[in-house]
């Protein structure tokens, strides 16, 4: 029997289809022993517990589930937070700031003071800037606030590119880089096909660059037409929380888009924003800087400006309130 302080903890606040799309995944790979659900809606909470406690005879894991109240974050290892608006058809990420921001801050601040200790996973939107305001307001180091980033754009851009190119996703290294939204961009010299540069295989493979480009839009665009479609985006971003979490608990040393701090390593600072990252026990271990060409500078740098000018305009006020 493991002992209290090997448990693997993590507690999900908000019980929408995001995070129970989430706590489904883990249910599947196991990797957790026990996870807490905390919602406004402690009904549903209880419910979501019930429901997906049901299913464990027929699952590998041994995973503990209930729900819970903040209290349950003092000795969590892992707190993620899905709660939030939801972003309406039509409405971009940006326009859900001002609205989330309050939310963000209110949570925050009941995780710590249980005096939580752990990492802070961030899902809502708009996830860099909601990731910022996580980090602010509990004072944690940031490399243990780790934002969602651009960790599903990632995963649609190689998911398309390998059923364009016929190859296995796991032999595409590939990554989208900037804020989880409009102003995100790959940098396709950065990006390889095995450990062949992508700029050399389609020269050798003739295929025109705007191919590439119509992928890109594609995964520009896949949330909305998600939305379009059925309301809400929440299977992927699910496998792409458990996956990070995964990484945490598995001390991987693995390499994933999250938003992460910005401490000089693209030439930007104060911000998060989705960029290439080592993800271990400690959360994040090292931001990987690329090597961007001009063109690609210039597009972190805007999509960094787009991020500056809400922190300035709308979230230092709501932070310091």
């Amino acid at each position: 029997m493991k002992k209290d302080d090997d448990l693997k903890k993590v507690v999900l606040i908000g019980t929408g289809l995001v995070g129970m799309s989430m706590a489904y995944s883990v249910l599947n790979t196991g990797g957790i022993d026990e996870l807490v659900l905390i919602d406004i809606d402690q009904e549903k909470a209880i419910g979501e517990a019930m429901d997906i406690s049901h299913g464990l005879p027929y699952s590998k894991s041994s995973l503990k589930v209930k729900a819970g109240d903040y209290d349950d974050c003092k000795n969590a290892d892992i707190v993620v937070i899905t709660a939030g608006a939801a972003q309406k058809p039509g409405q971009t990420r940006l326009e859900l700031a001002s609205i989330n921001a309050k939310i963000m801050k209110s949570i925050t601040q009941s995780i710590m003071a249980t005096g939580f200790d752990g990492i802070i996973i961030v899902a809502s939107n708009p996830v860099d800037l909601m990731s910022y305001v996580v980090q602010r307001v509990s004072y944690l180091p940031a490399n243990r606030v780790i934002g969602s980033g651009t960790i599903l754009d990632t995963a649609r851009l190689r998911y398309l590119l390998s059923e364009f190119l016929n190859i296995s996703s796991t032999n595409i290294h590939a990554y989208i880089l900037g804020e989880h939204g409009d102003s995100s961009f790959v940098p396709w010299m950065n990006t390889y096909i095995g450990c062949k540069s992508m700029m050399e295989y389609i020269v050798e493979m003739n295929i025109d660059m705007n191919q590439l480009h119509n992928i890109y839009k594609e995964v520009q665009q896949a949330a909305y037409e998600i939305i379009k479609r059925k309301n809400a985006t929440y299977y992927g971003i699910g496998l792409s929380l458990n996956r990070l979490i995964s990484a945490i608990f598995g001390d991987e040393n693995a390499i994933l888009t999250v938003s992460a701090y910005q401490q000089g390593e693209y030439n930007q600072e104060g911000l998060y924003i989705g960029v290439p990252a080592i993800i271990n026990r400690q959360g994040i271990s090292k931001v990987i800087p690329l090597s961007l060409n001009n063109v690609d500078q210039e597009k972190f740098d805007k999509s960094c400006e787009t991020l500056k000018e809400m922190i300035d305009t709308e979230l230092e006020a709501i932070i310091n309130s």
